[in-house]
């Protein structure tokens, strides 16, 4: 167990620095607009759920890349894992700029559902069109990033990760405040600023790609006919699974905006501050599934049973260890990350109850990621939806309607924590299931 400990460990510590620098980054952005007023902090949380959702699009794409290319490694075919990930880098990149293309369409009647104003939709257009490229760059920043995971390389992701940070950790001030006369670009900048930053990291992933053989030229349109089908078998439940966050997202957004303005701003910071959080769990959904994709093809089920063992349990110990941390220190967090004392309030009161609840969260994140990497991908779906629409949508909608603020936060802490329980028992049952059979066979 010492030499599994130690192999995780190795496996997820770079992976685990470089999700805390890129989602400190984007809580950074969050407190740099903070600073430009409520107006513009409230615009930039209407859109969170809709970078969430392209967000999930890209890592359900990214999940059948590692689950695909970890497994025929470990069933040893080095020849068709470089012919899929030429596919899988190429496709992924035309189809997410398809997706930049109708979020931009469509984003007026979708604000608009979503309760913005007409002043706010204003600043979100002038937001929304940079922030688009930003995230279509970040997502082909993430297939290449699935491409060197799915091989077992997870420090050169984490070490972009925490570079792509620290650029645009450096330009955000720059180009929203602006330098001498200049006054900057406001909101937008915040968006060029990660855009800039994603770009730099792709042109090192390029160079770093290049001393490595995995990418392949021929047998291309044969791969993907024939590979096509098990993508998409996973892909698919796998992009289902990840874009129902966003979708609750943005259904939570529309229960906190009738709230007011600051609720919603508040909501957006604790969004921010939710992912920064939750970096150990998100590392772990990153290094763990190649791993347990390896171990799949070469059908090991006690390795695979011992690893979602150590993985849970290191999750549920950190995270609640972390939220009573957070819980106790509310107050001064919230200082730290908004001028308004209306808004401070509020966030205080959200961080006290869902940071805690977060052990349970992370353990049903692990199981859906498990699921996706071990065959089981409509499961995986099943238990998002149960996580999203069942547990936690309902807790948080009954709790804005009898407590406001206070409500939405102790509704969405008690959702998190059934959604945990839930999903670990069906993970159990099912990967003891699983071993009896192959133990018979």
């Amino acid at each position: 167990m010492s030499s599994l400990r130690r192999q995780l460990w190795q496996q997820t510590w770079p992976m685990a620095i470089g999700v805390l620098s890129l989602l400190g980054f984007q809580l950074v952005d969050s407190a740099f607009i903070a600073r430009l007023g409520t107006q513009p902090l409230a615009a930039q949380s209407f859109t969170f759920p809709l970078s969430f959702l392209i967000i999930g699009v890209q890592v359900g794409l990214g999940i059948a890349i590692a689950a695909l290319i970890s497994r025929t490694l470990g069933a040893g075919d080095t020849a068709q894992a470089r012919r899929l990930g030429s596919l899988v880098l190429v496709g992924g990149s035309v189809f997410m700029a398809l997706l930049m293309l109708i979020m931009w369409v469509a984003q007026t009647p979708i604000f608009t559902l979503m309760g913005a104003d007409a002043p706010t939709r204003e600043l979100i257009r002038a937001y929304w069109g940079p922030q688009l490229v930003a995230n279509w760059l970040g997502a082909v920043l993430y297939f290449g990033y699935s491409l060197f995971r799915a091989h077992g390389d997870t420090r050169l992701p984490g070490k972009l990760m925490v570079l792509t940070s620290l650029i645009n950790l450096g330009l955000d001030p720059l180009l929203i405040f602006g330098v001498g006369d200049w006054s900057g670009w406001g909101l937008p900048g915040a968006a060029w600023a990660t855009a800039l930053a994603f770009a730099i990291g792709i042109w090192h992933l390029v160079m770093r790609l290049r001393a490595h053989d995995w990418l392949a030229r021929h047998g291309l349109r044969d791969e993907m006919r024939a590979s096509a089908v098990p993508f998409m078998a996973i892909a698919g439940p796998a992009m289902i699974s990840q874009l129902m966050p966003p979708l609750s997202a943005m259904l939570a957004t529309s229960i906190v905006a009738d709230l007011g303005e600051t609720a919603v701003a508040a909501w957006g910071l604790a969004s921010r501050l939710e992912t920064l959080s939750l970096m150990v769990v998100l590392a772990l959904t990153m290094s763990l599934p190649p791993w347990l994709g390896r171990c799949y093809g070469a059908g090991d089920w006690s390795r695979i049973d011992a690893l979602m063992s150590l993985a849970a349990r290191t999750a549920v110990l950190w995270q609640l260890g972390l939220g009573c941390v957070m819980a106790l220190a509310a107050p001064w967090v919230a200082f730290v990350l908004s001028g308004n004392p209306e808004i401070r309030d509020e966030l205080a009161t959200l961080i006290r109850w869902l940071l805690p609840s977060y052990s349970l969260l992370g353990l049903c994140m692990l199981v859906v990621s498990a699921s996706n990497a071990l065959g089981w991908p409509v499961r995986a779906m099943l238990l998002s939806f149960m996580r999203l629409f069942v547990c936690y949508l309902p807790c948080l909608a009954v709790g804005a309607w009898l407590s406001g603020i206070f409500g939405v936060a102790w509704g969405a802490a008690l959702g998190n924590v059934l959604a945990g329980g839930v999903a670990w028992t069906i993970f159990r049952r099912s990967l003891t299931q699983r071993m009896a059979v192959n133990s018979d066979t």
